[in-house]
């Protein structure tokens, strides 16, 4: 065995994964909020970024609000169908929710082209007749929350729940800050950083925390 290479059997990979997040994070001084840090943590285990300890924004009672979602059967929107690939549907389903993203539908595009608007701002007005609750989690497009935003401000529709992590340099940031300032339940990432397998972690976090 190589130097710096350590023998580690596949089943105990995670587990010494967060052990050394743990030390890491003892390490800088950051104590993470006790219901927050297993999603925190998550996050960090998916992308090695322990900036995530300063820079993830939970609204009171998130992560209850949104656990409560869930085990009622809530659905849940995404951007991308790679956030949709990495949430664990099977876990879901056994609370009675399905994994849904319009992006790819061939009308959604059609529509869009004929609005002259994206593709996001379509999938959200779809996601929005969606029966039962919903939470959005967007990891890709700001575009996606500006329009759940603006379906708001017009009294249209009311998100139960975002998980607002897109990544980028345009209208990242400030869509972001629409829902920090919001009244609506949520999980943010401040700041430029995020994506969609930052979007599909906190997801699963939020369910291998009801087990």
């Amino acid at each position: 065995m190589k130097k710096g290479i350590e023998f580690v059997l596949p089943g105990e990979i995670e587990k010494r994964s967060f052990a050394i997040i743990e030390e890491e994070l003892s390490a800088r001084g950051i104590t993470l909020a006790k219901e927050e840090a297993p999603v925190t943590k998550r996050v960090i285990h998916t992308t090695a970024d322990f900036s995530y300890a300063e820079t993830m924004r939970y609204s009171q009672n998130a992560i209850r609000i949104a656990r409560g979602l869930l085990a009622q059967g809530a659905n849940v929107v995404t951007d991308t169908n790679m956030a949709k690939s990495g949430i664990n549907k099977k876990l879901l389903a056994e609370y009675g929710g399905d994994v849904f993203c319009f992006m790819a539908d061939e009308k959604v595009a059609k529509e869009a082209r004929e609005r002259g608007v994206t593709r996001a701002t379509v999938s959200m007005e779809r996601a929005a007749k969606l029966s039962g609750p919903t939470i959005f989690t967007i990891g890709n497009a700001p575009t996606a929350l500006i329009s759940l935003y603006e379906m708001m401000e017009k009294e249209e529709f009311r998100p139960d729940f975002v998980i607002g992590v897109p990544v980028g340099f345009v209208n990242v940031v400030g869509a972001k800050e629409l829902f920090l300032n919001s009244n609506v339940p949520y999980i943010i990432n401040e700041g430029r950083k995020g994506g969609s397998n930052v979007a599909a972690a906190i997801v699963n976090a939020l369910l291998y925390g009801m087990r």
